[in-house]
């Protein structure tokens, strides 16, 4: 029974997500504010959390950098009213792995939150080395020749969809939904300049890469 922590202020809509997740067989706890939620996240193990973003005391942005920042590794998916793109993109930037916005269709919520369990459930190694690397997926951390990196959530994301499927190539599209998620409008570009960074950090020489491989005219590989 997958735990599911949900962080939501308003009571109606809290109630009701409770007695939606539990016919769907989830183990459910309800808090309502940002410090509640840090707290419980970083108490016990929970398999989802689902953040509403506008929350007293510390919002669901806050939240979701805070508990990145603090190496908790959990799966988050934003509710919020908000409908401005970047500000979409943003909860996704500090760590979030998808988000849904208000009025939501509650069918489409238990869909994207089976969607994330089951990639949350994709078999990773705790450790993952290449070369002088060492991706530290339980501790959410990247280290090269034994010096932590400064890596972005983003670009872990990136490299652990690279991990998981190494030695395929992986479209542009492909790495938007698995980095940033479904629905996310964001340019090739970006895909393009988060990759470039990447590079600089775990290649030996970033002008001529030997693990992030451009595949010309469909995406990139990894070879690791």
């Amino acid at each position: 029974m997958a735990r599911i922590l949900v962080v939501e202020d308003e009571a109606n809509i809290a109630l009701a997500l409770e007695d939606d997740l539990k016919k769907e067989g989830y183990d459910v706890e309800i808090v309502g504010d940002g410090d509640r939620a840090c707290g419980r996240a970083l108490e016990a193990a929970f398999d989802l959390i689902l953040l509403d973003v506008m929350l007293p005391h510390k919002d669901g942005f806050d939240v979701c950098r805070d508990l990145r920042r603090a190496r908790v590794r959990t799966p988050i998916l934003m509710l919020t009213a908000k409908t401005q793109e970047a500000e979409k993109i943003l909860g996704l930037e500090l760590g979030a792995d998808d988000y849904v916005t208000k009025p939501y269709s509650p069918r489409e919520l238990r869909a994207r939150i089976k969607a994330l369990l089951r990639r949350a459930a994709d078999e990773l190694p705790e450790v993952f080395r290449f070369g002088d690397v060492e991706v530290d997926f339980a501790r959410y951390e990247v280290r090269r020749g034994g010096r932590l990196l400064e890596v972005t959530p983003t670009e872990f994301k990136l490299l652990a969809a690279f991990i998981r499927r190494r030695g395929r190539v992986l479209t542009r599209d492909q790495l938007l939904d698995l980095a940033w998620g479904q629905g996310v409008f964001v340019t090739d570009r970006v895909v393009d300049n988060q990759i470039a960074n990447l590079r600089k950090k775990i290649e030996p020489k970033p002008s001529k890469p030997r693990y992030l491989l451009n595949v010309r005219g469909v995406g990139y590989r990894f070879d690791g």
